[in-house]
């Protein structure tokens, strides 16, 4: 049963600024906690003095039959996580009754969905939750009681893909990148109206076949450092896989990238 004990107005609060409130040590708004993703809680309660006096206060087992490997988010006393396919997950974090599921059925769309079971957890933005699933969707759900709202394609099908990370969303932009390096693609990072979820940008990590041009200035410079004839080696690589951090100040986005293709792992 779907139990909304948070009201909605308080879930359409978290922004850029309670997203990066160094303050707010109650909540874990974010992958990373802030923009900076250093991953530092404030709060003091637990010290080396009483860690030992610690127990367990509830547990909740996840139906899910994969790799679990997302950082729980909080807000207002709710946990929203994810187990593997991309299952969404909002928990009471006093009690560890669960309020809601989402199942975006990846496992059964993915050609790809025994590489890519694994989920990294899901971003919050004025009272949704996204989630970014292993066949390529990003979807945006309400987080009062988990009914979708919208989902985007974030990739072709066709091509060997898959998405393990995180979103991101920075000024009203939710931020996906994609896996598959390892396999054979060229990786990319995309930004989605986190209102509509329609394509604003996307940029490329490494450049493609020069024969139908580049998609910017940075990959004409990035191709003229390469040698071969690397887009028929499976795209370049360099997926955006999970990596990223923003500086609200400046208005920069940084991402790291994953391994190039071929992967030579001798």
């Amino acid at each position: 049963p779907v139990l909304p004990i948070v009201a909605p107005e308080e879930m359409r609060s978290i922004d850029a600024a309670a997203i990066n409130d160094p303050l707010r040590g109650q909540d874990w708004l974010s992958h990373g906690r802030t923009y900076a993703e250093q991953r530092f809680s404030p709060l003091a309660q637990i010290t080396p003095g009483n860690v030992g006096g610690l127990g367990l206060a509830w547990y909740l087992d996840l139906p899910s039959k994969g790799t679990i490997e997302a950082t729980p988010l909080v807000a207002n006393g709710i946990l929203y996580t994810t187990g593997s396919w991309g299952v969404v997950f909002a928990v009471d974090g006093r009690t560890g009754q669960l309020l809601w599921s989402h199942d975006p059925q990846a496992q059964l769309r993915s050609a790809n969905a025994v590489v890519w079971d694994r989920n990294r957890g899901v971003a919050l933005w004025q009272g949704k939750v996204y989630v970014a699933v292993a066949d390529g969707r990003l979807i945006a759900l309400d987080a009062t009681d988990g009914r979708k709202l919208w989902e985007a394609q974030t990739f072709d099908p066709a091509i060997p893909y898959g998405i393990t990370g995180a979103p991101r969303v920075f000024d009203g932009r939710v931020i996906i990148g994609n896996s598959g390096g390892d396999i054979g693609t060229r990786g990319y990072a995309s930004a989605y109206d986190a209102e509509t979820g329609e394509l604003l940008w996307r940029f490329h990590a490494v450049p493609g076949d020069p024969a139908v041009g580049f998609e910017s200035e940075a990959m004409r410079m990035a191709a003229a450092t390469w040698n071969g004839e690397w887009w028929k080696l499976g795209g370049g690589g360099g997926t955006v896989w999970d990596s990223m951090a923003y500086d609200p100040e400046l208005d920069l986005l940084y991402f790291g990238v994953g391994n190039g293709t071929p992967w030579n792992q001798e």
